[in-house]
């Protein structure tokens, strides 16, 4: 058994105070020392969400090792000091190691610890995190997604199972160690990448972001591994950085905007440390879509046109016109309907060109009816109601139906626009739509354009099908 090569772990000790990050925070109060914390992460081009609370756990001891965002901010501010020399204990100590496990031993995806003793949430993992890892046992999705990463053939693979989300396993490989991470560790991470993009697609994703920590912190451990090749090395990189991408839209999708923040950091970091423009590209464009839901347009905007800088070389006019839409998303936010226009036509030309062998991979989602949802976005941003109906009715029923989220997703957005272009019986038969789809489907985006739909139409009551509308969205359990 698995359990025989552990050794039972002494009871965790009480936090020890970190005096030494006391004394580095001199007169400055909690909530002062985390403002230059976050103006420091912003220097470096990191991501964090340091705040008095923060700053008070890790004074207190709470925080025995800092994760690897924090890590590279900490040592920015403090040049020539080490983790150590910060009050803080070194990171071997809090990995929760088997005993007489080689050093250069992968961790075990399927057995690792969430939570190392005397460690808060959040300090083993290589990004920001806020409590958010609980495992919920009796729920399929869960189940996919906790144990994605399983034991094969002497080394950590993920295996989900679509089916019923049932999984295979092969328990005896379980007890075999592992000392070097080969293809069939990069491979199995990019199999979980899909998987969970998979269910996102068909279910949304607040079933789904708090257990796909699991597969996320793997990821990331597999990187301290000592890999076959450099080409297998490139494939880890790679396939972290888009866990962490698929994670963070998880997070953006579900309303926990500065989750998402950090995840896309940590996936732009990593892109930037293997030099891989696609991944860059990527983590940028999703990093615009998250300025634009969390009302900073001009962020969109840069981080749009950084994603095309960093993708032109690419050669996927797909993944331009996708950028070209991010920047529009962008400008319409800054009520900027010009400079919209443009990035609007530009985004259909590239888009007419067609698919490539160049279009990446994640890319699958974007076709012509999310080309004329982002549009409808644009119209809708700027006011102009009527053509971002026509092009959010398009959306939908151009939209594949195995995209149930999606679908959800349009359909949502014509019911607002027609109910705040005038027409409140049509919006409520669409929004009827959306509830029918609510059984299929869990975002908090999608539940929070319902709201905002009820509430325009709440004046309309006598119109027909409003108020059987307003009175199923009202009995609807309140997540939003």
């Amino acid at each position: 058994m698995a359990s025989s090569m552990v050794t039972p772990s002494p009871s965790p000790l009480p936090p020890q105070p970190n005096l030494a990050f006391r004394q580095l925070r001199g007169q400055r109060s909690p909530a002062e020392f985390a403002s230059a914390v976050r103006r420091a992460a912003r220097e470096i081009g990191e991501r964090v969400s340091c705040d008095a609370r923060y700053v008070g756990r890790v004074e207190a001891g709470e925080i025995r090792c800092p994760n690897y965002a924090y890590e590279r901010v900490f040592l920015h501010m403090f040049p020539g000091r080490t983790l150590t020399d910060l009050g803080f204990a070194p990171r071997s100590s809090v990995r929760g190691r088997r005993a007489h496990a080689p050093e250069d031993a992968a961790p075990s995806l399927a057995t690792m610890p969430v939570h190392t003793a005397g460690e808060t949430p959040g300090t083993y993992e290589p990004y920001e995190t806020q409590d958010l890892y609980e495992t919920h046992d009796n729920d399929e999705e869960s189940d996919v997604l906790r144990r994605a990463f399983m034991t094969s053939g002497g080394a950590t693979m993920a295996v989900a199972s679509l089916g019923p989300f049932t999984l295979a396993f092969d328990a005896s490989a379980a007890e075999r160690p592992v000392r070097r991470v080969g293809t069939s560790e990069a491979g199995a991470l990019e199999e979980a990448v899909r998987r969970i993009r998979l269910l996102d697609d068909r279910h949304g994703a607040d079933g789904l972001y708090r257990r796909a920590a699991a597969p996320l912190r793997a990821a990331y451990a597999l990187l301290d591994a000592n890999a076959t090749r450099q080409t297998t090395a490139e494939r880890l990189h790679s396939g972290a950085g888009e866990l962490a991408i698929s994670v963070g839209w998880l997070a953006h999708d579900s309303g926990r905007f500065d989750d998402a923040r950090s995840h896309y950091a940590e996936a732009l970091a990593t892109a930037r440390v293997t030099g891989d423009p696609g991944l860059e590209a990527h983590a940028f464009c999703n990093t615009a879509f998250l300025a634009r839901d969390a009302g900073r347009p001009r962020e969109a905007v840069r981080s749009a046109q950084a994603a095309q800088r960093v993708g032109r070389p690419l050669g996927s006019a797909r993944l331009m016109s996708l950028l070209a839409l991010r920047e529009a998303g962008g400008w319409a936010g800054l009520a900027d309907r010009t400079g919209c226009e443009q990035a609007l036509a530009r985004a259909q030309v590239l888009f007419e060109r067609g698919r490539s062998d160049a279009d990446p991979e994640w890319m699958s989602f974007y076709g012509e009816a999310e080309l004329e949802g982002l549009e409808a976005q644009c119209w809708s941003t700027l006011g102009d109601w009527r053509r971002a109906a026509r092009h959010a009715r398009r959306a939908a029923q151009l939209q594949d139906p195995h995209f149930t989220r999606n679908i959800a997703l349009y359909t949502a957005e014509l019911a607002d626009d027609l109910a705040r272009g005038g027409c409140p019986d049509e919006a409520a038969a669409a929004g009827m739509r959306v509830l029918d789809l609510l059984g299929e489907v869990q975002s908090s985006r999608i539940q929070t354009m319902l709201a905002a739909t009820a509430r325009v139409l709440l004046p309309h009551r006598r119109a027909s099908g409003v108020s059987t509308f307003l009175e199923r969205h009202a009995s609807l359990p309140r997540t939003v």
